[in-house]
C-alpha cells in the first residue's frame, strides 16, 4: 500500500474518533442539563424535615389532664373529688295506693286527730300540747308507746321548734319511723333449703288465709312450696288450705283431723328435704294465748320440728288482726315468751281505726313487722317497708280527706 493511502486512512480513523468524542460529549451534555420548564412535574407536597420537626409547635388545646392529682389544676381536683365522694341517690319510695287506701280508716282515727290539733295553727301553745298527749293515750298504740312517743317528741324540740305545728308533725313521723325501724335484717328465703316457717295466733285472725297469701308471694319469686296442714282441731281448715295450695301449685302435706299436728309438720319437713322444695309454710292450731296448756302444746310443735331438721323452725311469724287494737300486743307479748317470734303479719288493716297499734308491737316486742294485710285479694298482702307505711299513715291531706 501506498504511503498517500496509508495517510488517508490515518485521518479518517481521527476524524471517525473525534466524531464519537463529540456526540458522547453532546449526550453527557444533555443528561446534566435541567429539564425545559414546561416538563417539570408538579412539586410533591412538603415534607416536614427534621429541623421543621425540631421548631417549637403552636400551643394545642387543653386536654383531659394524664398526670398526677398535684399535676390537676385546682377546679378540676375539686370536681373529681366531688364525683368520687357523691353519695349514692336515696331509695325513691313510690305511694303504694292500696296501702293509702288501707290505712284510710287508721288515718281518720288518731292520726286526723292529731292534724286537726295543729292545722291551721301558727303555735302550738300549752293547752294544745296537752290535747296532743290526750290523743296518743286513747289512741290503740298503748299506754306505754303513747307515752313514750310524746315525751320523746317532747324532749326532742327545742321551745321554739315546740310550738312550731310543722315541726311538731315531722317529729312525730319520724319518731314513728324509730319505732318501726326494729333493726332485723330483711327476711332471707335463702338461707336454709327448704326454709322451714311456722305460723301461729289465735283463732280467726286470718291464719290459714294468710298462709295462702304467703305461698303465693314465694311461688311468684319462683320458690318451690309446700304446705303442712298442721290446724288438725279447726272444722274445714285442711280444706280451706288445700284449696289454697290447688290456687297456688302447692302441694299440702295432711293429717287426720284431731291428730298430732307435730306430726304433720315432721312429715311435711322430710317430704321437701327428700324432693327438693325451697319453702314449707306450715298452718298450726288457732291458740288462745291465755290458755297455758295450749301454748305449750305449741312448744312441742317447735320442738318436733327441730327433729325434723336442725335449726327449724327458720321463720316464727304470729298473725295479729288489727282490729282487736291494743289487745294484740298482749297477743304477742305471750305469744313471744312461748315461741320466740322472728316476725309479725299484722292483717285486715283496711277493715280499722287501729292500725297504730304497730307501733306498739313494735316498740314493746322489738319484733320485725314482715308484711300487712290491706285487703282480701292474694297481692293484699303487702311486704312491710316502715317508710311506706309512714307515708301512708301520716298523709296530712289524705288524713284529712278521711277525717
Amino acid at each position: 500500500m501506498d504511503p498517500g493511502t496509508i495517510a488517508l486512512l490515518v485521518v479518517l480513523a481521527l476524524l471517525a474518533v473525534g466524531i464519537g468524542l463529540a456526540v458522547r460529549r453532546a449526550q453527557r451534555a444533555e443528561i446534566a442539563a435541567p429539564p425545559r420548564r414546561e416538563e417539570l412535574p408538579a412539586p410533591p407536597a412538603p415534607k416536614a424535615k427534621k429541623e421543621d420537626r425540631a421548631a417549637p409547635r403552636a400551643p394545642r388545646a387543653p386536654q383531659a389532664p394524664q398526670a398526677h392529682e398535684e399535676d390537676q389544676e385546682p377546679e378540676e381536683v375539686l370536681e373529681a373529688e366531688e364525683a368520687e365522694n357523691k353519695p349514692a341517690p336515696k331509695k325513691v319510695h313510690k305511694k303504694d295506693g292500696a296501702l293509702v287506701l288501707g290505712l284510710a280508716k287508721t288515718r281518720g282515727g288518731f292520726v286526723s286527730r292529731l292534724a286537726d290539733l295543729v292545722r291551721g295553727k301558727k303555735t302550738v301553745d300549752d293547752a294544745t300540747l296537752a290535747k296532743l298527749e290526750e290523743v296518743l293515750l286513747t289512741a290503740d298504740i298503748g299506754v306505754k308507746t303513747s307515752q313514750k312517743l310524746f315525751e320523746t317528741v317532747k324532749a326532742s324540740l327545742s321551745r321554739e321548734a315546740l310550738a312550731d305545728p310543722d315541726a311538731l308533725w315531722s317529729e312525730f313521723r319520724r319518731k314513728s319511723r324509730e319505732i318501726l325501724d326494729t333493726g332485723a335484717p330483711p327476711l332471707d328465703l335463702d338461707r336454709a333449703r327448704p326454709l322451714v316457717v311456722l305460723v301461729i295466733g289465735v283463732n280467726g285472725v286470718g291464719k290459714t288465709t294468710t298462709i295462702g297469701k304467703l305461698a303465693s308471694k314465694y311461688k311468684a319469686v319462683g320458690k318451690k312450696v309446700l304446705l303442712a296442714a298442721g290446724d288438725t282441731f279447726r272444722a274445714a281448715a285442711t280444706e280451706q288450705l288445700d284449696i289454697w295450695g290447688k290456687r297456688t301449685g302447692s302441694p299440702v302435706v295432711k293429717g287426720r283431723e284431731g291428730g298430732d299436728p307435730s306430726s304433720v309438720i315432721f312429715e311435711a319437713v322430710k317430704q321437701a328435704q327428700a324432693e327438693g322444695y325451697d319453702v314449707v309454710v306450715g298452718d298450726t292450731a288457732g291458740r288462745l294465748h291465755t290458755k297455758t296448756n295450749l301454748m305449750e302444746e305449741l312448744q312441742k310443735v317447735r320442738r318436733v320440728t327441730a327433729k325434723a331438721m336442725e335449726g327449724a323452725p327458720h321463720e316464727t311469724f304470729l298473725v295479729v288482726d288489727a282490729t282487736t287494737g291494743q289487745n294484740a300486743i298482749a297477743q304477742a307479748q305471750l305469744f313471744q315468751q312461748t315461741m320466740q317470734l322472728s316476725g309479725i303479719i299484722l292483717t285486715k288493716l283496711d277493715g280499722t281505726a287501729k292500725g297504730g297499734v304497730i307501733l306498739g308491737i313494735c316498740d314493746e316486742l322489738k319484733v320485725p313487722v314482715r308484711y300487712v294485710g290491706v285487703g282480701e285479694k292474694v297481692d293484699d298482702l303487702r311486704d312491710f317497708d316502715a317508710d311506706d307505711f309512714i307515708d301512708a299513715l301520716f298523709e296530712r291531706d289524705e288524713g284529712s280527706r278521711a277525717a
